[in-house]
């Protein structure tokens, strides 16, 4: 319990020096950057919850994106239909779509394919929601849906103007530090470590009891609903929603943030999500060679450091323990010599 209180602490901590860097990007930097680092606030809580399936049950989703275009889909359509709706709860609203969304396919997903078929068929339920809704007139069809308004959230006591400024970006980074640290809290509750039972040894886990395709669904709905979450809060942002974001390409963003900051990690895909936004800033001059250069780097990092950069760093510290161990015994023993 004492080791539980001492990692829930350290990780509100992490959350908190997240606020407090994310909401000094404002006084820093021209308003380019701080769009850029909303998006990649946006970002950290999309490769969390993509993460939660890889690394909680050992699912390899390519259709993450369909819960994160059906979160922003939602709240776009709830801002230009009814505007009288309050935004709290069209988020909430938002994030029970992807989770919707995450439970039809899911069904259907987890009883019929696991594995690599799994995968494949994740990302073609993702694709065929981009169809739909290149299809459909009342998502705006290849155009998209425009003129999403930031709102003001009414508290009872008093009214906050998302508006104005930079305060709907300030509540964009507070929204996304609690919602990732309710994921770590998910993730290191009984259900959390009964996630990772089952993807380290589905069949023990079943045979003690656990019903394992129940839980891998439920994990799932939930990934589904934090992706949903963040394209929720995502529409207000960019103030536009277009099919892009339901295409499959998306879905490989969450996958390369895990993988360039390290699935083992909690925060390793936040970290993932972070560097690539610098790297994304830092090569946007690059006309025409951007993409291939963050990928390039993406790729070297991926085959140099398989746990990504969060491994890199634990195997230096153990590295450095058992160095200081090995170190301490010596002397020890010069010593009783």
């Amino acid at each position: 319990m004492t080791d539980f209180r001492a990692r829930f602490w350290l990780n509100l901590l992490v959350a908190l020096a997240g606020i407090v860097l994310f909401a000094l990007v404002p006084s820093v930097f021209n308003r380019g950057v701080v769009f850029l680092a909303g998006l990649v606030a946006i970002n950290v809580v999309f490769a969390l919850s993509w993460n939660l399936l890889f690394a909680g049950v050992g699912l390899l989703s390519f259709g993450q994106a369909m819960f994160y275009a059906g979160g922003a889909y939602m709240m776009a359509v709830l801002s230009l239909h009814v505007p009288g709706m309050p935004f709290l709860l069209a988020l909430l609203v938002g994030a029970l779509t992807g989770g919707a969304i995450a439970f039809v396919f899911g069904v259907v997903a987890l009883r019929r394919a696991s594995g690599t078929y799994f995968a494949i068929l994740t990302l073609a339920f993702a694709e065929l929601v981009h169809i739909v809704i290149t299809k459909t007139n009342f998502l705006g069809r290849n155009d998209g849906l425009v003129g999403i308004r930031r709102p003001v959230v009414d508290l009872g006591f008093t009214e906050i103007n998302l508006g104005s400024g930079n305060t709907y970006y300030y509540f964009l980074i507070v929204a996304m530090a609690v919602a990732a640290f309710a994921l770590w809290c998910l993730q290191n509750s009984p259900a959390g470590r009964l996630m990772q039972a089952i993807r380290q040894d589905p069949v023990r886990a079943a045979f003690l009891g656990a019903d394992v395709q129940s839980w891998k669904l439920i994990a799932f709905i939930v990934s589904g609903c934090f992706a949903g979450f963040s394209g929720a809060v995502l529409a207000p942002w960019v103030q536009i929603v277009s099919p892009e974001i339901a295409h499959w390409s998306l879905s490989t963003q969450p996958i390369l943030f895990s993988l360039l900051g390290g699935t083992g990690s909690f925060w390793g895909p936040a970290l993932g999500a972070v560097l690539f936004g610098v790297m994304d800033y830092g090569t946007r001059n690059l006309q025409g060679l951007a993409d291939l250069t963050v990928g390039l780097l993406l790729l070297a990092v991926v085959l140099a450091i398989p746990g990504g950069i969060t491994g890199l760093l634990s195997r230096a510290f153990a590295r450095r323990r058992i160095g200081a161990k090995q170190t301490a015994k010596l002397a020890n023993g010069e010593k009783a010599s």
